[in-house]
């Protein structure tokens, strides 16, 4: 028996905060995951066209064993610099480990693909990434909104205006699972011709609206909207576990979590979409039972979280800058 908990974030999961920060006039923000303390995190990537920052450190050969915050921003390759502000902010807490008297923070991120949007990017020598990231771990907390706040402030989903998702699950073990999606995809979130999420079956307590199953009086077209954005895409998140991990297995995770973009976005993983799910663990709790089981179960979980914060986000998206929102 599981089910969402308290509040259907990835707050749930005992040890996470997120931190939120947007420039309005640019319609771009970068979303901060931090943990409370230093966290065994993977990713993996599998969209054509990925923007990532330290994400070889997290291989399960390398150092590296734990990190300090992830970051997801849009602004596509000046996004980067969200993480180097992260970075400032972390070492002003103390944050990251010593070298010499001076503080390292360990930050992997990802970046999609906003840039297209109506929003101001005549920013001239200076983007606006940089202080985003101070302030998105500056704001980290456990309760947020979704839809046009932080990375996916500036998001779009196919036709429709993307956004920031989050949703949880819990389960009778206590094992605690969520996800926090930026979801920005040159594919669809919706059935065709319907008003129907391809996430619908896992759907928990009306979150995206309750529409239940779709009726489909003909088939499902099957072919890519001429007016997709092809190559201004990219979605991107985290998914999170109070269960203690090794890196390989956070990084079985982050690969099965992949499963819920597939679910709830049609196509996916494209060669126009740089795809990426980081996985941490706040190891607040040992493993009982049968390990792989366990860790089978946490995917599963998670790919599940990761479809249902998909809709979320596009459900709670408000209309900007021309690109209509779901409810409009």
């Amino acid at each position: 028996m599981m089910k969402p908990g308290a509040r259907n974030l990835i707050t749930d999961v005992d040890g996470i905060k997120i931190g939120n920060s947007e420039d309005l006039g640019a319609m771009t923000g970068v979303t901060a995951v931090v943990p409370e303390a230093p966290a065994v995190a993977a990713v993996d990537v599998r969209g054509g066209g990925p923007g990532t920052r330290e994400t070889e450190a997290l291989s399960p050969e390398c150092l590296v064993e734990r990190i300090d915050a992830i970051v997801l921003s849009g602004g596509s390759v000046y996004g980067l610099e969200a993480a180097s502000g992260a970075t400032i902010a972390l070492a002003r807490q103390g944050r990251g480990f010593e070298a010499r008297g001076i503080r390292v923070p360990i930050v992997p991120s990802a970046i999609l693909f906003d840039l297209a949007n109506a929003g101001n990017k005549d920013w001239g020598d200076m983007p606006p990434y940089r202080q985003l990231g101070i302030e998105a771990v500056q704001n980290a907390r456990v309760d947020f909104p979704l839809g046009n706040t932080g990375a996916g402030y500036g998001a779009a989903a196919g036709k429709l205006k993307g956004g920031l998702g989050s949703a949880s699950l819990i389960d009778a073990d206590g094992i605690q699972v969520g996800a926090v999606i930026a979801v920005n995809p040159v594919g669809s979130v919706l059935i065709p011709g319907t008003r129907h999420f391809w996430a619908w079956a896992l759907e928990q307590q009306d979150e995206f609206g309750g529409f239940g199953a779709p009726d489909l009086a003909a088939d499902i077209p099957l072919d890519l909207p001429a007016d997709s954005r092809l190559g201004e895409n990219t979605t991107i998140g985290v998914v999170a576990t109070n269960i203690t991990l090794t890196k390989s297995e956070a990084k079985r995770i982050a690969i099965m979590a992949h499963d819920g973009f597939a679910r709830a976005i049609r196509p996916v993983h494209t060669p126009f979409d740089g795809d990426s799910i980081f996985a941490l663990s706040t190891e607040r709790k040992e493993v009982t039972g049968l390990r792989p089981q366990v860790i089978a179960k946490i995917g599963a979980m998670a790919a599940d979280c990761v479809a249902r914060s998909v809709a979320r986000a596009v459900y709670n998206a408000k209309s900007l800058g021309g690109v209509p929102g779901f409810m409009s």
